[in-house]
């Protein structure tokens, strides 16, 4: 006798896949350049954990780590109409972020491509 397990759901780098398909994405090069526009107000969120952000983080930004940042979005971003953009190692948890906070009603998120290492480059 032969057994099989069916899989019911998809795998992490199919979710993150998917994601990337609906999310806005923004590169390291543009984000500079809206840090450095006076005009540009935009929130840059950090999603990696901690022993992650204790390497360092992006000039500016505030570490809500994945785990709590449904829980803590609107204490650090209370207009759903802001400009937020989130990062983490290196693009896949923060796109599954920008996904849920699009979900959460968020209108202006991306997910920076690359992620931290992207930025580091």
């Amino acid at each position: 006798m032969t057994i099989t397990t069916q899989r019911r759901g998809k795998r992490f780098a199919e979710l993150v896949a998917d994601a990337k398909e609906t999310i806005q994405q923004i590169d390291a090069a543009t984000l500079r350049q809206w840090q450095a526009d006076p005009d540009k107000a935009v929130t840059i969120i950090d999603v990696r954990e901690q022993n992650d952000t204790a390497q360092g983080m992006i000039d500016g930004a505030t570490a809500i780590g994945r785990g709590v940042l449904e829980l803590s979005i609107d204490d650090a971003v209370p207009n759903q109409d802001d400009t937020v953009v989130l990062y983490c190692g290196g693009g896949s948890r923060s796109a599954l972020a920008a996904q849920t906070l699009e979900a959460m009603g968020y209108t202006n998120v991306y997910s920076l491509a690359g992620g931290w290492r992207g930025w580091n480059q």
